[in-house]
């Protein structure tokens, strides 16, 4: 009987472990409230929007956040509070 080294078993129960939680959190989706989806698609539309104007005006000051999934939630959830929290990382990271 041969065995495989034990990093390469350590990997495959990791994956096994990995592909089990992606398909709880799938199922978690696929049953929340179509209520709750919805507005989680409108408020990163939202914030993409926020994000596209303040992008605008920002032009004309040489100022840019780049509008990606994560900034638009990010907007989206936490309103203008979170464009604020957006233009202060883009701040201090330049």
């Amino acid at each position: 009987m041969e065995f495989l080294p034990v990093a390469l078993e350590f990997n495959v129960i990791i994956a096994y472990a990995f592909g089990i939680l992606l398909i709880y959190l799938i199922g978690r989706m696929l049953t929340m409230p179509i209520r709750i989806v919805l507005k989680l698609i409108y408020n990163g539309l939202v914030g993409g929007i926020v994000l596209w104007v303040v992008n605008f005006i920002g032009a004309y000051f040489s100022f840019t956040i780049g509008i990606n999934p994560i900034t638009a939630l990010i907007a989206g959830f936490l309103g203008i509070p979170g464009v604020i929290l957006l233009i202060l990382f883009k701040l201090f990271i330049n």
